[in-house]
Formats: C-alpha cells, sequence, structure tokens
C-alpha cells in the first residue's frame, strides 16, 4: 500500500473543534431507529473505531452500541476509541497492516486514501436508499474522482457562515442588517469602513474553497489534474491583490506573523470572520464585550460543508454486521440525539430536515446562526478537493500570496500552482 501523508484535514478540525468544546449528557442511541435499512445475516462480532469521542461522548456511543446488540440479537461490538493526535497515522498504519477496523470514523480526505488502495467497502452496493437518506452534499464527499463507488455514510456534519461585528459597521455609517452577500459588495463596504474608522473589515486571503464557492472549476472531472488557472479565478485573485493594495487587509495578512481572522474577529480588530453555527458561543466565551455586537448570515457563494462519516472494511469478516452498524449509528434518530446535546453539529439525515428542534432559531443571536447554518445543508458541498494535502496547499498558499503582494501576475501565480500541484498529484 502507497501511504502518503495526509494533512490536517479543515473538515476533520473543524468538527472535532465543536466537540471538544462541549460535554455530553445524553443517555445514548434509541432503538427508534428511523430510516434503518434491513440487513439480513446480521450476527456475530464487529469492530468499531471512532475518533476522539472519549472520554465526552462515551455514555453516547456505549447507548447506541447496546440499542445495536439489542436490535441484533447475536452480534457483539468492539468499540476502540483513538486519540485526537496522529489518527491519521495509526489509519494508515492499520490499514497497511491489514488490520482496519470493520467500521472506521474517517473524513472524506481519511477515507479517500484508502478507498483509492481498495480497502474500503462500496456502500451502494448494499444499500440503495443512500440519496433518500442522507443530504446529498455529504453523501457525495464519499464519492471521489476516478473511483467507482461511495465509500462512507455521512455521520455528523457542520458548516459555515458569515459572522459581523455590528457595532463596527454602525460606527462605519453601514447597515448591519444588510451585510455584503457578494465579495465585490465585502470589498465595497470595507473600503468605506477603511476610509470612516480606520477598521478592517476583511482580514484572511483566499485559497481554493473560495474558487468552488465562486462556482469556478479547481479539479477535472477524473481527478487527474488541477484546472484552477482560467481567467475567472485570476478575476477572484485579483480583487483581493487589488485590497491589499488599498490597505483594506492587515499588513501582516501574508506573513506567517498573521493571527488569523477569527481570531482578530474574537479580539474584536476586525468586524468579519467565517466559522460554523457554534462559533458565536466560542467568541462569546472568550470576550464577553462582543455580547450583543454579533449579527449572522449565510456564506458568500456555495456554502462549505465540513463532514464526519463511517467506513466499512472491504476485508471485513462480517460485512453484513459491519453495515448494519454503519446505518445503525447514522439513522436520523442516533444523530438527533447526538446532535441535540452537541451545539454546531447537525444530523447528514433528510429527514432531520423536518425537525422542528434543530430547524428553528430560539430568537437569540446563537440561535440564528444554528438555523442559517442547519437550512444550508441540503445545499451545502465540500469545497476544496480531498486530493490536495500539505504539499499542494503549501504550494498554493505561496503562490497566491506572490500575487497578493504584486510579485506575480495572478495568472502567472495560478499557473505556477496548477503546474507543481499537478506534479506532486501524478505522485500520489
Amino acid at each position: 500500500m502507497k501511504i502518503r501523508r495526509i494533512g490536517a484535514a479543515g473538515a476533520a478540525l473543524t468538527v472535532l473543534a465543536v466537540l471538544g468544546s462541549c460535554s455530553f449528557g445524553g443517555t445514548g442511541g434509541t432503538q427508534a431507529a428511523t430510516g434503518v435499512r434491513p440487513v439480513s445475516g446480521v450476527t456475530g462480532a464487529v469492530t468499531l473505531q471512532t475518533w476522539a469521542l472519549e472520554p465526552s461522548f462515551t455514555r453516547y456511543v456505549e447507548g447506541v452500541i447496546d440499542d445495536f446488540e439489542r436490535e441484533h440479537p447475536g452480534t457483539t461490538v468492539t468499540w476502540i476509541d483513538q486519540p485526537g493526535d496522529g489518527y491519521a497515522e495509526q489509519v494508515l498504519s492499520q490499514a497497511a497492516a491489514g488490520e482496519l477496523p470493520d467500521v472506521t470514523n474517517l473524513p472524506p480526505d481519511f477515507a479517500f486514501q484508502l478507498a483509492r488502495e481498495g480497502l474500503l467497502t462500496d456502500i451502494a452496493e448494499d444499500d440503495e436508499t443512500l440519496a433518500d437518506t442522507y443530504v446529498p452534499g455529504a453523501l457525495e464527499a464519499y464519492r471521489y474522482a476516478g473511483l467507482e463507488g461511495t465509500f462512507g455514510y455521512p455521520w455528523y456534519l457542520t458548516t459555515d457562515l458569515n459572522y459581523w461585528n455590528t457595532e463596527m459597521f454602525e460606527n462605519a455609517g453601514l447597515d448591519p442588517a444588510a451585510p455584503p452577500t457578494t465579495l465585490d459588495e465585502l470589498v465595497e463596504q470595507a473600503r468605506t469602513m477603511m476610509d470612516t474608522t480606520g477598521d478592517y473589515l476583511m482580514s484572511r486571503t483566499p485559497g481554493l474553497g473560495d474558487f468552488a464557492a465562486a462556482g469556478l472549476p479547481v479539479l477535472s472531472e477524473d481527478g487527474t489534474e488541477f484546472t484552477f488557472n482560467t481567467p475567472e479565478a485570476a478575476e477572484l485573485l485579483d480583487v483581493y491583490r487589488g485590497a491589499y493594495a488599498d490597505g483594506l487587509l492587515p499588513d501582516d495578512v501574508l506573513t506567517d506573523a498573521y493571527l488569523g481572522n477569527s481570531r482578530l474577529f474574537i479580539e474584536g480588530r476586525v468586524a468579519w470572520s467565517t466559522g460554523g453555527g457554534n462559533f458565536i458561543n466560542r467568541v462569546l466565551e472568550t470576550n464577553p464585550a462582543l455580547e450583543g455586537k454579533i449579527a449572522s448570515s449565510p456564506y458568500l457563494g456555495a456554502t462549505p460543508l465540513y463532514v464526519q462519516g463511517l467506513s466499512v472494511s472491504d476485508e471485513s469478516a462480517n460485512r453484513p454486521a459491519a453495515v448494519a452498524l454503519a446505518q445503525f449509528l447514522t439513522n436520523a434518530a442516533n444523530q438527533e440525539a447526538f446532535a441535540a446535546e452537541v451545539p454546531g453539529v447537525f444530523p447528514s439525515t433528510t429527514a432531520s430536515q423536518e425537525n422542528p428542534d434543530l430547524a428553528r432559531s430560539d430568537g437569540t443571536p446563537q440561535g440564528a446562526a444554528k438555523e442559517i447554518a442547519f437550512k444550508s445543508l441540503p445545499t451545502a458541498e465540500v469545497l476544496q478537493p480531498v486530493e490536495v494535502d500539505e504539499a499542494m496547499t503549501t504550494v498554493i498558499n505561496q503562490q497566491f500570496v506572490a500575487a497578493i503582494a504584486g510579485d506575480k501576475t495572478s495568472r502567472e501565480a495560478l499557473d505556477a500552482a496548477v503546474e507543481e500541484c499537478n506534479k506532486l498529484l501524478a505522485d500520489l
């Protein structure tokens, strides 16, 4: 097996950060297994591996396992929970040794590595109800360019939205109830804020996800080459290049000293950040002075989706039970029980979209953010291709910095990034 280093995936870290900030007080799973599809021959032992769910979610996971074993007499589930640090390396080591658990918690980029080596089950072979059961973007996250099949059951999700500092908007004479909805509007209002108060609205540079959010091609359909060196991509990069030249972005945004737009937003030093549905809670816990000064709105362009899922080993000695367990863990009832206790995490099931407890705001800014995030799930999608690894990310960032700083034209930087990334892609 050819093992490549998996980067610290934004999808994985975003969701885990949400989980790590919460405590779980639920009572476990439920036998009201809405959405469970029958699998014949479900008996015997099966192993489940999760990622950093102990000890906060021990009671929940054990409860779901107990319910599964009651529903399928004769089954025995052994639960293994791996720590957060080094999880990718642990999974790859297990796979290389032929010791991959029957069911393993994998975000899409981790699953891609194993699916490419033929180590994961194409669950579409066992389940004809996938499209009716899970939101499209979450299911699509486990379908890969150049590979035939679906290689994971979507589990819990989160997504991003915009957060705005309403006080900074009002001080600049801007209406926080009418924040930017396009990149051009963002730059226009950033200019107004800078001219009026000297404050920053914008404080981040773009990445491949921004191209995808704008509907621009990033990777060929067969997954063999990157395609983001287009005139339209250069125009988008030029917008940031112009904003930086005009002083609308912090001076250090292109350097290693840059703190990140979320931290600057939390500190009240910039007026815009993106984050998940629970980001506002972290902001207010860290800086209570921002209470009552934060508004939210949908993401600019296509909404990014961050996914955790459960994949079944293609070498499982008990595939019927493994598939049944993955289905059971990801059914609507069990996912909703989890989401009810973990702010900012949402079920991947289509049936859950009708759950009023998840879809309706309680009238607070926190509730409004949760509602926006939840309602975006049916159309949200994973924006950055799973093929992008750490080496590619470094190349892309370096070239984008060169373009924004004015050291290269945007088209030159994009051409260089695509050329180098395609070389790296060919070596995967």
